[in-house]
């Protein structure tokens, strides 16, 4: 079995052992367990029940990561992106006011379109055509997001008509505490 497994995932050739990949895995697995528990927390501000969406959240990873293992060989694990929840839950959900049907209903339409371009070969053209620079500041875009969202829920950040933000109350101890966790 031992062998078997060696030669399916090219252990020797690529430097490694059952044993490495066995530990990285279980690294990667706790690592990434945060999203079992934050993704319901989010989605759930939506309207999504919570119990649903960590049952999905956990056979789509598992699923998804089992493919990337056996398909292509590949050591990647794969769990739904923070900043896509955030933006599904907090923008499209919360400000643009649709419903979690219909933005659940969007994204299924956008991953056959993403299927499709990719079975045509014509999505890598599209990465490809893409700048770097859009490519990077897309990236940070949605970590300022996500990091925005975080001082609103610790509080240091708090909304404020005609400047749209503005300074929690500095001395609460919930600021307190998200100020402690930085430095």
């Amino acid at each position: 079995m031992q062998e078997l497994i060696n030669r399916f995932f090219k252990l020797e050739e690529n430097k490694t052992s059952i044993r490495t990949e066995m530990l990285g895995g279980l690294t990667t697995f706790m690592t990434m367990s945060y999203i079992i528990f934050v993704q319901p927390a989010i989605l759930s501000a939506a309207g999504m029940d919570k119990g649903a969406v960590m049952f999905a959240t956990c056979v789509s990873s598992a699923l998804a990561t089992l493919l990337m293992g056996l398909l292509a060989k590949y050591p990647i694990a794969l769990a739904p992106a923070m900043g896509h929840n955030i933006f599904f839950a907090v923008i499209v959900c919360g400000t643009m006011g649709y419903s979690w049907q219909v933005a659940l209903g969007a994204v299924f339409i956008s991953g056959s379109i993403f299927i499709i371009l990719s079975v045509l070969k014509v999505w890598g053209g599209l990465i490809a055509s893409v700048p770097d620079s859009l490519k990077h500041a897309i990236a940070v875009g949605i970590g300022l997001l996500i990091a925005l969202i975080g001082l609103e829920y610790g509080g240091l950040v708090v909304d404020t008509p005609g400047v749209l933000l503005g300074l929690g109350e500095l001395t609460s101890k919930p600021v307190a505490l998200v100020y402690s966790e930085w430095w």
